[in-house]
């Protein structure tokens, strides 16, 4: 039988890999070893790559087993599934793996400027019909600004075509640098090697998707410092679902 959730709770306390900072407490406790991850947690100067959202962390560990000269951080306010990942993590012995349990919205107060270089955002909730609680919406991209080096690479893995297309307007409407652009990331000729490298990397969920016969889209670019941030303003149409298990809620057919 699996572990309920107050046993994981209280394994995460103990864990040395877990950093766990509600809303609520956060506001009054300033975090300490903002600006110093490299030194107090890391123990090196290899670049440091967050991934948002990581849910269960199993994409976040993933990606420290195939890039053992980074750092990476996943970080969610959901601590019973982060517990999947940072069990693994320690089990496994990686030390450049660390989970952050928080809110996203205050992302910012966990890192200092130019601390990040990287950031992962896979299969984030679509938020269709609330754009500031998107993570690719230009209020998110706002505050990756204050920790993420000027031109970071901001990663987007995603089923939901909402989400994708909003990302792409948005990306277009302030002329940020696109890398790379995929529809269907399984079925796409040239691919890169670096690229092709994240392909042996799929969640619980993802392939419960593509099981499904959604496609999985992928697209990376850079977010400089510089530049005033505006909303695309175009209608896009809503996903049919909002997530695996869950329906779509709202009857609209399109949403900015």
């Amino acid at each position: 039988m699996g572990k309920g959730k107050l046993a994981k709770f209280a394994d995460m306390a103990t864990y040395e890999n877990v950093f766990q900072y509600p809303f609520s407490v956060v506001e009054h406790v300033p975090f300490d070893m903002k600006g110093h991850w490299h030194e107090q947690y890391f123990h090196n100067d290899n670049p440091i790559v967050l991934e948002l959202g990581c849910g269960k962390g199993e994409y976040t560990v993933e990606l420290a087993k195939l890039y053992p000269e980074m750092n990476f951080i996943g970080v969610d306010i959901k601590g019973a599934r982060m517990w999947t990942g940072a069990t693994q993590a320690l089990k496994e012995g990686l030390k450049n793996v660390a989970f952050l349990r928080t809110s996203i919205e205050i992302i910012d107060r966990f890192f200092a400027e130019d601390e990040v270089q990287e950031i992962w955002l896979t299969f984030s909730d679509p938020q269709m019909k609330n754009p500031r609680k998107r993570l690719t919406s230009t209020y998110f991209m706002e505050r990756y600004r204050r920790f993420l080096v000027d031109g970071g690479i901001i990663h987007l893995k995603t089923d939901s075509n909402f989400l994708f297309t909003y990302t792409s307007y948005m990306v277009e409407k302030n002329h940020l640098p696109l890398l790379f652009r995929t529809e269907d990331l399984y079925n796409t000729d040239g691919i890169d090697a670096a690229t092709q490298q994240i392909l042996s990397i799929q969640t619980y969920y993802e392939s419960m998707w593509m099981a499904r016969g959604l496609n999985i889209r992928y697209m990376k670019f850079r977010l400089p410092h510089e530049g005033q941030l505006a909303e695309p303003d175009v209608e896009i149409e809503l996903d049919d679902y909002r997530s695996y298990h869950r329906s779509k809620r709202s009857s609209l057919e399109t949403s900015k």
